[in-house]
């Protein structure tokens, strides 16, 4: 059975069940999921005819597993955090956003791949669309464009790749036209610079639930089809690395603390990004497990925030701190987050992180070391001690919310024992990994005592230039700022050609009508001085010179005083002419 049935199932019956019953089947579903996917063996696919080709709807293997596995855990602590969620409309849009996310992980070809990509593009922004703010819409309006545009590159893709090769298998992809229009619709959703900015400026402005649902799935989707399309394809090093240090200098800048965590969703991912792109089996090891370990912590520390904003309505440092005395449990649980992306050894980070860094240093790449190493002290920067210390601790703020509510805290707290067992017992993670990690042992000598040194001199670099970082209202200028002026400017210069064409061409053809609706009012006229010519004697002036003559004509018309047998002449002949024009 394909676990998506549990998300469709918990979809049908949302109408019949109400009120608390209703959050209760819906946590009842994600827990089906789960058990679904545990339960599937390897190698099972389900295959299906469409237009000559045999779709894979469901194709089940380590990589495809693992993600489901993540997939659905994370489903089950985000609907136990949402447990008095009342909103049905953004219990139908996560369910159909988490159900779609697990059809494209189990996608065994790119028409499949495309329907659930494109359902999880819509499905999503009703959840930033529900917290109904000026924000939230524009937000919302940008993001689903962006994706549309991912998703219209991602369907030429496919129609290229398709008429190239006849073939729709999700596999790996050759670095043709068709391969690299894919590869420009998947960087787009992993939030790859400069398409990055959709990420941290939507999904601050979603509701609580809906942050930390959206928090797991778009990227790490992503990162699954890179994992799965595009291993070894060494411009992903340079763009993973470039996107892991992009979210740490926006990040620091930074003064919202969900806008915090959004940009550290795009610094991990760039982790992730250099293992598909260094592509041995270590390397795609280590962004898989890195991958499920960042939705355990991710969706931990969007929790916490979410609590926070919950309980106080505010979202900005500037207006928070000293909660530790009103949340100290919420304090506590993020905070384990907050070490778990900083890599702390104990924690899910540091087992999973290693293995990429490993890979880096086991090919010779010194210089991708040396930048994730560095992308690594600066998440301990900002996300391991700015966002608690400026949440909790720094200047008392004077609010004293209630601690997080209980279904809440269960949901942290089950995120972080599972942030805290990865962490010290990792065997249970590394045996769903797409490839033997046999001889990795990420608690190496070696490997402590540098990453420990590292954060240490993190944590001293913070607390000496904690002046500078204190926060304020800032505005950053991002490469987004290119194509929003960009397109605003296409649509200005768009809108004057061709409403200047328009403009031209309605003053070409009113002229052409008032042109030739004159020279069929004059006809009669004409006609008439052409036949009283031939007799002169006939009309009132005699011989009058044609001037006078036609003046005569035309006042004779205007008082319809010519005699009847003229007026028929004039007008036959005038239908004549004007016939002959027409035909």
């Amino acid at each position: 059975m394909h676990p998506l049935f549990a998300y469709l199932g918990a979809v049908a019956l949302i109408p019949i069940f109400t009120g608390v019953w209703r959050n209760r089947m819906v946590l009842a579903a994600a827990l089906f999921g789960l058990f679904v996917v545990h339960s599937l063996p390897e190698g099972l696919t389900a295959t299906a005819s469409f237009l000559g080709h045999e779709l894979t709807l469901f194709r089940v293997d380590a990589l495809s597993r693992m993600f489901g596995y993540i997939f659905c855990l994370n489903s089950v602590f985000a609907f136990l955090f949402a447990y008095k969620l009342v909103d049905v409309r953004q219990q139908l849009a996560a369910l159909c956003y988490i159900g779609s996310a697990v059809g494209a992980v189990f996608a065994g070809d790119l028409i499949t791949l495309y329907v659930f990509w494109e359902v999880m593009a819509v499905a999503s922004t009703f959840l930033i669309l529900a917290r109904k703010t000026t924000l939230s819409s524009g937000a919302g309006f940008r993001y689903v464009l962006v994706h549309l545009f991912g998703g219209l590159c991602m369907l030429a893709g496919i129609i290229v790749h398709v008429q190239a090769t006849g073939s729709i298998a999700l596999t790996s992809l050759a670095p043709n036209l068709g391969g690299w229009l894919i590869l420009a619709g998947v960087l787009i959703n992993v939030s790859a610079f400069p398409f990055a900015r959709w990420l941290s400026e939507s999904y601050p402005e979603a509701t609580v639930t809906g942050g930390v649902i959206l928090s797991a799935y778009t990227t790490k989707t992503a990162v699954y089809v890179l994992l799965r399309s595009f291993p070894g394809w060494e411009v992903l090093i340079v763009v993973g690395c470039v996107m892991a240090v992009y979210g740490i200098i926006y990040a620091i800048l930074e003064n919202d603390m969900r806008r915090i965590l959004a940009f550290s969703i795009t610094n991990q991912a760039g982790f992730m990004v250099v293992g598909a792109g260094i592509g041995t089996a270590l390397s795609i090891n280590g962004a898989a497990a890195h991958a499920f370990c960042s939705i355990l912590y991710t969706s931990l520390l969007w929790m916490s925030a979410g609590a926070v904003l919950a309980a106080t309505g505010k979202s900005k440092c500037t207006e928070l701190g000293g909660l530790h005395k009103a949340m100290p449990l919420t304090l506590l649980l993020g905070f384990i987050g907050a070490l778990t992306i900083s890599s702390f050894p104990g924690t899910a980070g540091f087992t999973s992180k290693t293995m990429i860094l490993q890979a880096a240093a086991n090919e010779h790449l010194l210089w991708v070391l040396l930048v994730l190493e560095v992308a690594s002290a600066g998440v301990f920067l900002h996300a391991g001690l700015k966002y608690p210390f400026f949440v909790f601790f720094s200047k008392d703020s004077g609010l004293r919310p209630p601690e997080a509510p209980r279904h809440m805290l269960l949901s942290m707290g089950g995120l972080a024992f599972l942030c805290l067992l990865i962490g010290v017992y990792p065997q249970p993670l590394y045996a769903m990994l797409p490839f033997d990690p046999a001889g990795f042992d990420a608690y190496k000598a070696g490997k402590l005592v540098g990453h420990m040194q590292l954060l240490l001199f993190s944590a001293a670099a913070f607390f000496v230039m904690l002046p500078l970082l204190r926060n304020t209202d800032t505005v950053t200028l991002d490469a987004d700022w290119f194509y929003r002026r960009g397109g605003s400017l296409f649509y200005r210069a768009v809108s004057a050609v061709f409403n200047g064409l328009n403009e031209v061409s309605a003053k070409a053809a009113g002229g052409f009508v008032h042109g030739f609706a004159e020279f069929c009012r004059k006809i009669p006229e004409r006609v008439l001085l052409v036949v009283t010519s031939l007799n002169p004697d006939s009309f009132g002036s005699g011989r009058a010179n044609s001037a006078l003559r036609l003046k005569q004509i035309r006042e004779s018309l205007d008082a319809a005083a010519l005699p009847v047998g003229g007026s028929l002449v004039a007008v036959t002949l005038g239908l004549a002419v004007l016939l002959a024009l027409v035909l």
